[in-house]
């Protein structure tokens, strides 16, 4: 029963956004020295309920559309489903009722889009922004969120309500710091969503899916996969520079070396079984390196 579970919410899957999770919660340790369990707990368990939720919402659609075999009849799968959505939905309104306005107008937008991302007439991953919108709301808004629930107030966006006059504050130069830390985390994630495309290309367009490789060609599909993991190693020197992280992080520029080599196996190759992993490969080497050396700063300090 639980191995069935984990197969229908795709377990293996969420390391895409226990990393960023972990990435925020990290730099926030590492930035200003403080962490609220308990905030932090829900968001996790929120996050990971709603992050199941949304992956059994796209393996149930598949059901319908394509006739997938599921691990559990249809009514218990939907059952789990709304099961947990709603525990997604209730861990968030805890959270809001903790830390405020807005965690909850950023968690709406990303339960709008997660839902919408394959759910309704037109699902975003039928489109070509598929890589956007994901690397933007998890490899962003995750850790985002975990620095924004435990840094000290006013420390990225904050505001005001008095005499019914809405003060909205931002505070730039934090804010791009955390964007620029974010950075490998996004187009690590992107490149998921990319490999995933450019390998079920052919499929995607017999049942009108067209979805970025369509329009730029896979030769330039393949160009955009590479460059945007140069850039997340760009911003890693960035990072140093800005003394964002320690100067010893220039290490992780040595998972570049990987890197390269899964990129060039994965221009001669385009597989589903096996070449695409190298994309989730790809993210935990560019990620878990700035994890432990801010984990290691952390404790030096």
């Amino acid at each position: 029963m639980i191995q069935r579970f984990l197969n229908y919410v795709e377990i293996r899957t969420k390391i895409a956004s226990l990393l960023p999770f972990l990435l925020g919660l990290t730099y926030v340790l590492y930035t200003y020295k403080k962490v609220d369990i308990r905030n932090t707990l829900l968001f996790f368990t929120s996050m990971l309920s709603f992050d199941m939720a949304t992956t059994a919402l796209n393996n149930y659609i598949d059901v319908k559309a394509n006739g997938k075999i599921l691990e559990f009849s249809q009514r218990t799968a939907k059952q789990i489903l709304y099961f947990l959505l709603i525990l997604a939905i209730l861990l968030g309104l805890a959270l809001v009722f903790y830390t405020g306005v807005i965690v909850l107008v950023l968690g709406a937008l990303c339960f709008g889009v997660g839902i919408f991302y394959t759910f309704g007439p037109v699902p975003i991953s039928r489109m070509p922004l598929g890589e956007i919108f994901s690397g933007l709301f998890m490899g962003l808004f995750i850790p985002f969120l975990v620095v924004f629930i435990n840094a000290p107030e006013a420390s990225l966006i904050y505001f005001t309500f008095t005499n019914w006059l809405l003060q909205v504050s931002f505070n730039i130069l934090d804010l791009l710091k955390l964007g620029v830390v974010t950075i490998p985390a996004i187009t690590g994630i992107a490149n998921i969503m990319l490999a995933n495309n450019i390998c079920d290309l052919d499929d995607d367009v017999k049942v009108n899916r067209f979805t970025l490789p369509y329009y730029t060609g896979v030769k330039n599909a393949l160009n955009i996969f590479a460059a945007l993991y140069y850039l997340g190693f760009a911003a890693t020197i960035i990072m140093v520079m800005l003394g964002l992280v320690p100067i010893y992080g220039l290490i992780a520029i040595v998972g570049l070396i990987p890197i390269h080599k899964n990129i060039s196996k994965f221009r001669k190759q385009q597989s589903k079984t096996k070449t695409f992993p190298l994309s989730v490969q790809n993210l935990v080497i560019s990620l878990v390196p700035i994890i432990i050396i801010l984990t290691i700063g952390t404790i030096l300090n």
